[in-house]
């Protein structure tokens, strides 16, 4: 992963980071965007420390070990040692789907996680490019920034659906009609183009870490 490459994507998130306070502006000026960056803050948090568990809960991920799949374990073992990285957790996915997918804040904590569909259906090769393809992204933190870029993204669409609710009742802080009918103006615009922002930033995002993974 370049150096340049960190860049773009440090500058992206922060391009989304600047729209969640202008959307919180927007709903109750300074304050509104104070509230705005610790509610962005709290949502990074939690994706940082507890993505991997919420997604694999989601998908009910089963944690497999050799003796369960060896199959799978050994095919691993061959990867990580070409990739140098440390050994991440499998699990095994309910269905007949064939999808893999990892997880996981960084390759000490990671985990790799495919379905039951996956490993009937693909050959040895076929399934060791997809898992290659999977630990890929782990060595290069695509998995991290993937999942702060997404929560940001929805962080932001949350507020515009209350700027858009703010706009139905007529605005917040002012009294004056002039005032009251710019800032229902300045809602609705917030709600709808900062939502739009923020799909096209997180769209760069995951282009700008593919273009090198």
């Amino acid at each position: 992963m370049s150096t340049r490459n960190y860049f773009k994507t440090a500058l992206l998130l922060g391009v989304m980071t600047g729209l969640i306070l202008v959307v919180g502006r927007a709903l109750g000026g300074q304050q509104g965007m104070l509230l705005a960056l610790v509610f962005a803050g709290v949502m990074n948090f939690v994706s940082y420390w507890f993505s991997d568990k919420i997604v694999l809960k989601m998908y009910r991920g089963v944690e497999v070990s050799p003796a369960e799949a060896p199959r799978f374990h050994a095919i691993v073992d061959r990867l990580i040692v070409r990739a140098d990285l440390p050994k991440p957790k499998l699990y095994l996915l309910p269905g007949d789907s064939p999808n893999a997918f990892a997880t996981g804040r960084n390759p000490k904590h990671a985990a790799v996680a495919a379905t039951e569909g996956v490993l009937k259906l693909m050959t040895d090769e076929e399934l060791e490019g997809v898992i290659a393809h999977e630990l890929g992204h782990v060595k290069n933190r695509d998995i991290l920034i993937s999942t702060v870029a997404a929560t940001i993204a929805g962080a932001i669409t949350f507020l515009a659906t209350m700027a858009r609710w703010g706009a139905m009742f007529g605005g917040y802080g002012s009294n004056d009609d002039r005032g009251r009918g710019n800032n229902i103006v300045t809602l609705l615009l917030t709600a709808i183009l900062a939502p739009i922002a923020a799909m096209v930033v997180q769209m760069a995002i995951s282009r700008s870490r593919a273009a090198f993974s």
